[in-house]
């Protein structure tokens, strides 16, 4: 009984440290991208949405409030009282929520993560990311613009606390570095013990029957356990490189990495006081409805 549980945990950790090892690089470079980023170019990125709306660009500001928002560095509790500040200052609801969808599906530490799973599924994640924003975006200006009520209800937000406050902007990196390791790393180990013992315990002819075997049923599979599996970025992309690696479809892999970010416990607390009951309810199905078409879309293409 000893010799089969230590062979196991031998089994385990020789999966756990190929998988580290796979995963490591990316997280690495990604903890310092966020971070520089944070500390070097967050208040520029945000003031770049109030210069924008100076210029007026009307319905095609969405676009660039998309991809403003994805290159935020900052959570969704952090996000809301920015895009309440803008809101203030006169900024439309269509391209705060293209703002809100972008920086909800990812952010730069993110698509660092993502490269592991190599160039096309990294692709598959910004397109489908992106067009999802700019969508969102599109449905509050062509559906709700000419109604008389917000579709955001920001009363009661200010902006967050500034953490990097050390004189030294050097210090405030290392801070800013350390913090981001502190919240990751657990949430990593964890997502690379699960594919370990996916990868132990779990028949690889399971994986093709459940993902490959019929593609739309693979990307409904997908789309739903994207709904309760996902609670840190980094700590899904192992798991999505065993399940690629075992037949998952690239159009699966799309659903999960949209309905994951999207319907993200902690994210969906933070919605839920600025959208109210109808409008959270919209937001859901709009996400999985989404979610669930790129993945088809993906599929057809590939």
């Amino acid at each position: 009984m000893i010799d089969v549980l230590w062979d196991e945990i031998v089994f385990l950790s020789y999966f756990f440290s190929v998988q580290f090892q796979q995963i490591a690089v990316y997280w690495a470079i990604g903890i310092l991208i966020g971070s520089t980023i944070s500390v070097f170019g967050k208040e520029r990125i945000h003031r770049l949405i109030q210069t924008l709306h100076e210029k007026k660009l009307g319905v095609f500001g969405i676009v660039p409030a998309c991809a403003i928002g994805i290159a935020s560095p900052l959570c969704m509790y952090g996000t809301i009282p920015i895009v309440a500040s803008f809101s203030q200052k006169g900024v439309k609801d269509a391209w705060l929520a293209a703002f809100m969808m972008g920086s909800i599906l990812l952010n730069p530490q993110l698509i660092m993560y993502s490269a592991a799973l190599g160039p096309t599924a990294l692709s598959i994640r910004i397109i489908s990311c992106f067009i999802c924003g700019v969508a969102a975006g599109l449905c509050i200006h062509f559906f709700y613009a000419r109604r008389s009520k917000e579709f955001f209800r920001f009363s009661g937000f200010s902006e967050p606390e500034n953490r990097d406050t050390d004189p030294n902007i050097w210090l405030q990196l290392l801070k800013n570095i350390w913090r981001n390791i502190k919240i990751t790393v657990p949430y990593l180990l964890i997502g690379v013990m699960l594919s370990a013992m996916f990868q132990r315990y779990v028949p690889e002819d399971f994986m093709v029957r459940m993902f490959a075997g019929n593609r739309a049923f693979g990307v409904l599979m997908a789309a739903s356990i994207g709904v309760p599996m996902y609670v840190c970025g980094g700590g899904t992309i192992p798991l999505l490189q065993y399940w690629l690696g075992g037949g998952m479809s690239m159009g699966s892999a799309a659903a999960f990495m949209i309905t994951g970010p999207a319907t993200k416990i902690t994210n969906l607390g933070a919605l839920k006081i600025v959208l109210g009951v109808k409008h959270f309810v919209i937001y859901l199905l709009f996400s999985i409805a989404f979610a669930l078409i790129s993945g088809l879309l993906v599929d057809i293409i590939w």
